[in-house]
């Protein structure tokens, strides 16, 4: 058994097979990091907004948690595959192959993978750090001269004016382009608060 071991210790630190095991890794901690952040966030909606029983909305959790880990899992596979076969293609790694790697892992998982909810609140999240970050980018680059000090504080305050201001414009001349759940939970904030029939609807409940 002592040697069993001593040979899987070898095969791991074996620097021919790191490409291979780093994949592998990449697809454990998708499938534990996806199942992490989504298990909390379904339980704590699920609960909150979700009407049925305590075991359907359990099956609602689950099936959240699994379709998260399961494709974050299957992203980091087919990014790392692909970065590592483009490397042995032009025998070195290049800043492109990032690029190009997650082109392909994001259109066959979120892309080919259907428009769920789960994949709609992913790419919306990824998406909001890229605009932030190219926000950030062009400062640091000096595409946007004039801004000095720490990057992250001077762009922050543009990019959240920005982002409340157009969706505020959107939801009152446009609310149907909005995504569903943000749309009800604005209706909750600004449409259903101008409502109340009593003392009870004004301060206990919302109708």
């Amino acid at each position: 058994m002592d040697n069993i071991s001593k040979q899987v210790q070898i095969f791991v630190r074996d620097p021919k097979y790191h490409d291979i095991l780093a994949v592998l890794k990449g697809v454990r901690n998708g499938l534990v990091y996806g199942g992490k952040v989504r298990f909390s966030h379904a339980l704590v909606m699920t609960v909150l907004f979700r009407h049925g029983s305590a075991s359907d909305k359990m099956k609602l959790v689950i099936k959240a948690t699994r379709e998260h880990a399961r494709n974050l899992a299957m992203f980091v596979f087919i990014y790392k595959s692909t970065l590592y076969g483009l490397k042995n293609v032009n025998g070195k790694e290049q800043d492109s192959d990032a690029f190009l790697a997650g082109l392909l892992g994001g259109y066959y998982v979120f892309g080919r993978g259907g428009k769920s909810s789960v994949n709609q609140q992913i790419v919306l999240y990824v998406f909001s750090r890229v605009v932030l970050g190219l926000a950030k980018l062009s400062v640091k680059k000096k595409v946007l001269p004039g801004l000095k000090g720490d990057v992250g504080n001077r762009v922050w305050p543009v990019f959240a004016a920005s982002c409340w201001g157009i969706v505020m414009y959107l939801f009152r001349t446009d609310p149907d382009v909005l995504q569903p759940s943000m749309k009800s939970s604005m209706d909750y904030l600004y449409l259903d608060s101008n409502h109340w029939d009593s003392l009870k609807t004004l301060v206990w409940h919302n109708r």
